[in-house]
C-alpha cells in the first residue's frame, strides 16, 4: 500500500504556550547602558494586525560580533523571540548593533535580522532593520545594494523617544523588503 506525502501546513498559531519564554523580548537586561527599545507592528496584506505572529531577531553586539564569535561580549544573547499582542505590536530590549564584517571583508551597516512567523506563511519570511543615522555605512551594505532604492526605506527603523519603531508589512502596500533564504 502506498501512503501519500503529508501536505505541508501553514506555521501556528501555537506560539504563546510553545515558542516564548519571560526574558524572549529582552536582547539586554533592564537598566542596561545604551539599552533601548525597538518597536513595532506586524499587519497583514489588508493593513490589519496580526495578533498571533511570533517574532524573532538576531543581532551582533555594539563592536560588530555575535553571541560566540572571537571578540564579543559574551554576556550578550543578541537574539530576542516576542510574540505579538492583539494589536500585532511586539518590543525588544537591545542595544544598537556595530558594523558587522561579512567573510568576504565587506562591512554590514548596523542592522537587526529579524524573522516572522505567522499564520498564512509556508515558512517563516525574513528581513532586517537598519537605523536612520547610519546612512553613511547604509551606502556600502551589500544586503542594502542589491535592492532597488525605492524600496530601501521598509527596512528603515524610526526614531523614538525610547528607541525606534519598525512595522513589518506582510503583502500589500509598502511591503517590507523580505530576503530569500
Amino acid at each position: 500500500m502506498t501512503q501519500a506525502a503529508t501536505p505541508s501546513q501553514t506555521v501556528g498559531p501555537f506560539f504563546g504556550p510553545a515558542l516564548t519564554w519571560p526574558d524572549g523580548p529582552f536582547v539586554v537586561a533592564p537598566g542596561t547602558a545604551g539599552a533601548f527599545w525597538l518597536r513595532g507592528t506586524v499587519l497583514d496584506g489588508a493593513g490589519e494586525p496580526v495578533g498571533d505572529a511570533l517574532v524573532e531577531t538576531w543581532q551582533a553586539d555594539p563592536a560588530g560580533r555575535y553571541h560566540g564569535m572571537e571578540g564579543g561580549d559574551p554576556d550578550f544573547r543578541g537574539y530576542g523571540r516576542c510574540p505579538t499582542d492583539g494589536t500585532g505590536s511586539y518590543a525588544f530590549l537591545t542595544l544598537k548593533p556595530g558594523i558587522v564584517t561579512d567573510p568576504q571583508g565587506r562591512g554590514q551597516a548596523p542592522h537587526v535580522a529579524v524573522s516572522v512567523f505567522a499564520r498564512g506563511l509556508l515558512k517563516r519570511v525574513v528581513t532586517r532593520v537598519y537605523f536612520p543615522e547610519d546612512g553613511a555605512a547604509q551606502s556600502g551594505d551589500p544586503a542594502l545594494s542589491a535592492i532597488d532604492e525605492d524600496r530601501r526605506a521598509t527596512l528603515l527603523a524610526a526614531a523614538t523617544d525610547d528607541g525606534y519603531r519598525f512595522d513589518v508589512r506582510l503583502q500589500g502596500d509598502r511591503e517590507t523588503v523580505f530576503f530569500d533564504l
